[in-house]
């Protein structure tokens, strides 16, 4: 009689990561895909009805923020294992994840071995992390900052969310539907952001935003 499977749930917006995704994981004699969603709402839904073992979350989806969606699933699923898969700076980010409740943190570029290397790492209970985000957590933890990192590091988890729409050119009507909050909620985030990144204006904070959204990739 064989075991039975560990079962795997996909949260990507994008149909061809999930495609790549699932055949290499299927692939594995002992791991099964058993869902997909591409947006918070629907993962939060499918997640509590499938139950699966292990969670792979992208931080860019198509309705809601990938990290919120992390501490949603640490507090209503605290025996879920959640993997981080983006295309986002790991040094910005995986920090971030972690904090969150997400267990390992693997970039999009990395090889199809990795991704089930990291499965199968926290499964074992352990945190799985490049080289890279290790040595700078420790360097953090060490001197009292991360060496590399970008100013932007210094916002919040929603004040990065609002400067990454800023940067998509999203008026504050906008980002208030997208996040669920009210447009003095946007004011407020802005100023405070604003503030941490020596900005004066809104022309300023809206040309950082947009120069920053450019020059990093998307995922």
């Amino acid at each position: 009689m064989t075991s039975e499977k560990i079962r795997v749930f996909l949260v990507d917006d994008h149909p061809l990561v999930c495609e790549w995704l699932g055949a290499m994981i299927n692939q594995q004699p002992d791991l099964l895909v058993c869902g997909e969603a591409d947006d918070a709402p629907r993962a939060l839904r499918d997640i509590a009805t499938l139950q699966p073992q292990v969670a792979i979350v992208d931080i860019s989806l198509k309705s809601g923020s990938g990290l919120e969606l992390v501490k949603d699933l640490n507090r209503t699923c605290p025996e879920l294992a959640v993997i981080v898969l983006s295309m986002h700076d790991e040094l910005l980010y995986a920090e971030r994840a972690f904090r969150a409740g997400a267990r390992g943190y693997v970039m999009k570029r990395e090889s199809t071995r990795k991704v089930v290397e990291a499965i199968r790492y926290v499964l074992s209970g352990k945190r799985y992390m490049s080289e890279r985000v290790a040595a700078a957590i420790a360097d953090k933890v060490v001197q009292g900052q991360a060496v590399g990192v970008p100013p932007v590091a210094l916002l919040s988890d929603r004040e990065l969310e609002v400067f990454e729409l800023l940067g998509e050119a999203q008026e504050s009507r906008q980002i208030a539907e997208s996040l669920h909050v009210s447009v003095k909620t946007v004011q407020a985030f802005c100023a405070r952001i604003k503030e941490k990144l020596g900005l004066h204006t809104e022309r300023e904070l809206l040309r950082e935003a947009v120069r920053w959204r450019e020059n990093r990739p998307n995922g």
